[in-house]
């Protein structure tokens, strides 16, 4: 029974961490996380993917739907115009399996 009880208190633990929703705030000290889009794919922290469902954001792997409310999302960022301002440093890729982090010691600012 034990089991059991454990077997679902990680189901909804992981579910809860499910969805990678992400909006874009218009101002600096609204966001939680600061990004900087790169040019290279190679100067990149995090390889990001947006897909068009929210059913289909990922675990803080780099599959990112943008929602059109604040309240809706997991986490806050904002486009920085300097890579020097910014926490993460991000690439848009082209196709979902291109997306992830190559920089890991990043990741936790998006838990």
């Amino acid at each position: 029974m034990k089991k059991f009880g454990l077997l679902i208190f990680l189901f909804a633990f992981v579910g809860n961490l499910q969805a990678q929703k992400i909006f874009a705030v218009d101002y600096a000290s609204q966001a939680e996380v600061k990004v900087f889009v790169v040019k290279y794919e190679s100067q990149a922290d995090l390889k990001v993917f947006k897909v068009k469902y929210e059913s289909q954001a990922g675990d803080n792997n780099g599959k990112w739907f943008f929602t059109s409310y604040a309240s809706q999302a997991k986490k806050k960022i904002f486009f920085v115009d300097y890579e020097s301002q910014a926490d993460v440093k991000i690439f848009f890729v082209d196709y979902e399996s291109q997306a992830g982090w190559r920089n890991s010691a990043k990741r936790y600012l998006f838990y």
